[in-house]
Parts: C-alpha cells; sequence; structure tokens
C-alpha cells in the first residue's frame, strides 16, 4: 500500500508547477526507473522532490502540513516529511529546497490534498 501510494503522490508532484523535480524510481521520468522495475516489485515509499525556492519555501511547507509530521525516520506506517538540508548540520549537501517524503498508510488522496493544501499557503 505504501508504494502505492507513493506513487500516487509522486505522479501528483511531478505534475506541480511549484515543484522543481521529483525523485522516485517508480515514475517513468526518473534516471533509475528501467532497472528499478526490472529488480523491484514495488518501487517503495520514499519520495523526495525539491520545492521551487530555497530553503525557507521549503521550511514553510514542511510546517505547513498537517498529515505529514515532521521527523526523520522511515518505514514507519505514519506519513513524514523532512527538509533534509536541516538534519545533515554544516557538512550538508543536500540541496536547500529538498523536501524528503515516507508515505505512510493515510489514503493517498488525503496525502495529496495535504501537499496541496501546504503548497497553496
Amino acid at each position: 500500500q505504501q508504494s502505492a501510494s507513493a506513487l500516487h503522490v509522486a505522479m501528483w508532484l511531478s505534475e506541480q508547477n511549484a515543484v522543481e523535480k521529483v525523485f522516485y524510481p517508480g515514475l517513468v521520468a526518473h534516471s533509475g526507473h528501467v532497472i528499478a522495475k526490472k529488480q523491484m516489485q514495488g518501487f517503495g515509499g520514499v519520495v523526495s522532490f525539491q520545492l521551487r525556492g530555497g530553503e525557507r519555501e521549503a521550511l514553510a511547507f514542511a510546517s505547513a502540513t498537517r498529515i505529514f509530521m515532521q521527523a526523520t525516520s522511515l518505514g514507519g506506517v505514519e506519513s513524514l516529511i523532512e527538509h533534509r538540508a536541516s538534519v545533515e548540520g554544516a557538512q550538508r549537501r543536500s540541496p536547500d529546497n529538498l523536501l524528503r517524503l515516507s508515505v505512510g498508510l493515510e489514503h493517498p488522496d488525503d496525502l495529496v490534498a495535504d501537499l496541496a493544501r501546504a503548497m497553496n499557503q
């Protein structure tokens, strides 16, 4: 269920003007899609994306979600959002506008609605 929901969320994100780039191997446009399709039955529950703008916009977006809780963890049943650069410290390598989602078991339409609301704030 998490893989199916993550694909749903990734596809929606890839259609948003406010999103610069989506990283999810389940998307045909992903550079690793062909090999992932051969190796995997599902594409996992982690989706990363770059929001247009910088750190300020990414942090505001993460703070505006209601279903996605801000946390650094993977593999739980609840949906989480993380501003990766914030947890990397001074030696950070992630772009300032990169957000990582760990998609849980909530209904995918509810997750998309949460992201859409955050995007509109």
